[in-house]
């Protein structure tokens, strides 16, 4: 009897202490009853090591976001949120990852817009064919699956919003040549003779009624643009002229030879006024300063040479080329001195300190001809393994033209973007500045008379007007050309295409 009410006793406090514990979890209508604020704290603890442990080591963040919702929500735990008014910011504490502004909230989609998704997205067997063909392209990946595919390059690219950065990958697509503006062509309509040897240099006068000339016939012939007859022969060099140019703010013009002498001529009286004395060989190019009376002259003594050209004074001598200096440009901007040479660098000079400020070791062979854009703020160099334009004022590498195999010996271009090369082999190409295009190919025939080895281009140069165009030639002879006024778009044109190119620094 003892041992039974016993028994009935231990079952009595079992079943008690169950339905204790039972209600802790269960209330009467049978839904779960929300833990003590202790249970709940250690539940969540074990919730985040167990689901959030790789990134609790991160830094936090915080970003304030507008959140549209009903007020007073409550979360899957009951417990009320803060009420979340439409226009009313709310502070969120997000572990690990910055979100960005534009960023909502993520919810388990509808059924029927999971369904709608489905119908939406291709087949994995197309998915899988669309990744292997699309290069850079972008592929829909399935949230939380993992990345497999490496991307063949991608671009950071960094964003401020505030005072948060967000960084994010951005495919890089291949560059692609734009499509070059149209160009009429040049048509040969003048051929003028009088030299007696290779026209070596040549130049039109500001008011654009003459050109001015230099030979090897060792004579300066000045001749009338519109009819191209002669006008004037002045003589005075004992070799090779090699360089001529008007001066814009006086009726002078200079010139320079392979006889060591740079000469300043007084147009009204057609005499030599003025020498310059310095260079230890031949002068093979000058040019002058636009907004001051500064001459610079380059010589094959690896030297460039700054002078005053009303005193004759050497202001400052250029020294840093290891070969002779073959060009030398001029411009009122930093770097107010450009010049190329035969030891394959170009470099951008001081004016004022009279050093180098740039080198531009890019070409592989002598650079003889060195340009400058009239409008806008870059150069072009010329070699013979390409044609190199560049950016002012740290001669920053923009893009090669590469077609003209030959050596370059001049350049000259106008403000509709049109670039000439002409060449030691008689070829003369003209190029669509912007995009490095090759509009046309000239190769004009030599004088009768003459061999075809003497098929050769020294010098160019547009009139200014930049409707006409002068070659200074091997045969003798100065080619004058023009637009072809009957040319159109339809008749002439670009033979281009949007092919990827590959621009090589070197």
């Amino acid at each position: 009897m003892v041992e039974e009410v016993q028994k009935h006793s231990v079952h009595t406090l079992v079943f008690r202490s169950l339905k204790r514990t039972h209600d802790m979890f269960v209330a009467d209508n049978g839904k779960p009853v929300p833990l003590d604020e202790e249970s709940h704290k250690r539940k969540m603890a074990i919730k985040l090591r167990n689901e959030y442990g790789p990134v609790l080591h991160m830094p936090t963040s915080k970003e304030n976001f507008k959140e549209k919702g009903p007020q007073n929500a409550a979360d899957s735990y009951g417990h009320k949120q803060y009420p979340a008014n439409q226009g009313q910011e709310v502070e969120y504490l997000v572990t690990g990852v910055a979100l960005t502004a534009d960023t909502k909230i993520q919810r388990m989609p509808s059924e029927s817009a999971a369904q709608s998704l489905a119908v939406a997205l291709p087949s994995s067997q197309a998915r899988t064919d669309a990744n292997r063909t699309a290069a850079g392209g972008s592929e829909y990946r399935h949230p939380g699956a993992p990345d497999r595919s490496q991307p063949t390059a991608v671009n950071s690219i960094v964003m401020e919003s505030g005072n948060t950065k967000n960084s994010a990958l951005m495919a890089k697509k291949a560059p692609t040549m734009p499509k070059p503006q149209w160009h009429p062509p040049w048509k040969l309509y003048r051929v003028i003779s009088g030299h007696l040897g290779w026209v070596r240099c040549i130049a039109v006068e500001p008011g654009n009624q003459w050109f001015v000339t230099g030979s090897a016939d060792r004579t300066i012939k000045i001749w009338d643009l519109a009819s191209g007859k002669l006008k004037l022969s002045l003589t005075g060099h004992i070799s090779t002229v090699r360089g001529v140019i008007v001066s814009t703010r006086s009726p002078y013009l200079f010139s320079c030879g392979e006889d060591k002498q740079v000469k300043c001529w007084d147009l009204e009286y057609n005499k030599v006024i003025r020498h310059y004395h310095g260079h230890l060989s031949a002068v093979y190019g000058l040019d002058l300063h636009p907004t001051i009376d500064v001459l610079v002259t380059c010589s094959r003594d690896s030297t460039a040479r700054i002078w005053d050209v009303r005193t004759k004074a050497s202001v400052h001598t250029l020294s840093g080329h290891t070969n002779a200096v073959a060009t030398v440009r001029c411009q009122a901007a930093e770097p107010q001195i450009i010049t190329g040479s035969h030891d394959t660098t170009i470099r951008l000079w001081d004016l004022v300190a009279g050093k180098t400020r740039v080198t531009l070791t890019n070409h592989k062979k002598s650079v003889r001809a060195v340009v400058l854009h009239p409008r806008h703020y870059t150069f072009a160099s010329g070699s013979p393994d390409n044609i190199k334009q560049w950016k002012f004022p740290d001669g920053s590498f923009i893009q090669n033209l590469s077609g003209h195999n030959a050596i370059i010996n001049t350049l000259t271009v106008n403000s509709d973007g049109v670039l000439v090369s002409g060449a030691d082999n008689g070829t003369m190409h003209l190029w669509d500045w912007r995009t490095g295009y090759n509009f046309q190919r000239v190769h004009a025939a030599v004088q009768p008379g003459s061999l075809d080895s003497e098929s050769g281009i020294f010098a160019c140069a547009f009139d200014q007007s930049e409707s006409r165009l002068l070659t200074a030639e091997a045969d003798k002879t100065i080619k004058v050309y023009r637009e072809d006024d009957t040319a159109t778009e339809e008749t002439h044109p670009v033979s281009w295409k949007p092919e990827i190119i590959k621009r090589k620094r070197f």
